[in-house]
């Protein structure tokens, strides 16, 4: 038996499992954003408010709620939209620096600027998510294609081994990752075809229990037979998406089957 290590880093502690996640940064600037832009927006409309009018000051307020939504999140488009609605109110209207409306159009006015805001602050961060969605497929589907690509033209499986590694440790944001040739001593947990992962005999959805603690192991399997498996300790940062522990085993498939025609991975 052989065996394949790679560089190993120290083993960080994960966070509690079940604990609340911080919001991404991005996701806080852009809160704020939602919450004092629209405040600004209305202030510089202010010197204007006599000779504008109030369709024009709306359309600039939710121009500014479809920005905050494109750069965040939903949550901060509707409290742009929220924020929007209470500024117009409060600076754009009679009688001016209160919340009271006096003329019904201008009622009128404001609850169609919140409830556009709302409307168009979701598309926007519909429209701003499956972009996302987009390119990280395309890096998924890349990742595929050049481990195939490796499969077809290296002249032995190290080779493939020691790339899949790598791919497995950026897809996957592991902190270590090592390769066994055909043990299975122990019983880790498994990361599943399905993405859940097996800890003993009771089945583990990392989208809502997080990962388990320890490594976990990723099988290669070769024309049905099994033939060695990754060893993977997971980072201290978020588990990755669905869509990533899928790729991961279309990548433990293609090492297997460069193990099944090349042979046995040497040992270093």
């Amino acid at each position: 038996m052989s065996t394949m290590t790679g560089t190993w880093s120290p083993h960080r502690p994960h966070p509690a499992r079940g604990t609340a996640r911080p919001w991404p940064t991005r996701d806080r600037l852009a809160l704020a954003a939602g919450l004092f832009a629209p405040f600004l927006a209305a202030l510089v409309l202010v010197p204007f408010r006599t000779s504008l009018s109030h369709t024009n000051a709306a359309l600039v307020l939710v121009v500014v709620v479809v920005a905050v939504a494109a750069l965040g999140s939903r949550t901060a488009g509707a409290v742009g939209a929220l924020s929007a609605a209470a500024w117009y109110d409060f600076f754009l209207t009679r009688p001016y620096e209160t919340f009271d409306i006096d003329a019904s159009a201008d009622i009128a006015t404001a609850v169609l600027l919140l409830a556009v805001g709302v409307i168009v602050s979701q598309l926007a961060a519909r429209a701003r998510r499956l972009q996302v969605l987009t390119v990280t497929e395309a890096a998924y589907l890349a990742r595929i294609h050049r481990t195939a690509g490796l499969v077809q033209s290296a002249r032995s499986a190290d080779i493939v081994v020691d790339h899949v590694r790598g791919e497995l440790t950026g897809l996957l944001g592991l902190s270590a990752c090592r390769f066994e040739y055909g043990t299975l001593l122990g019983r880790p947990p498994r990361l599943e075809k399905d993405g859940t992962v097996t800890v003993g005999r009771r089945s583990r959805n990392p989208d809502t229990d997080g990962w388990p603690e320890g490594e976990i192991e990723l099988r290669a399997y070769g024309n049905g037979h099994y033939l060695g498996r990754f060893m993977l300790t997971p980072g201290p940062g978020e588990v990755p998406a669905l869509q990533a522990r899928l790729v991961a085993m279309t990548l433990a498939d293609q090492t297997g089957a460069a193990l099944d025609t090349s042979g046995p991975v040497r040992g270093w």
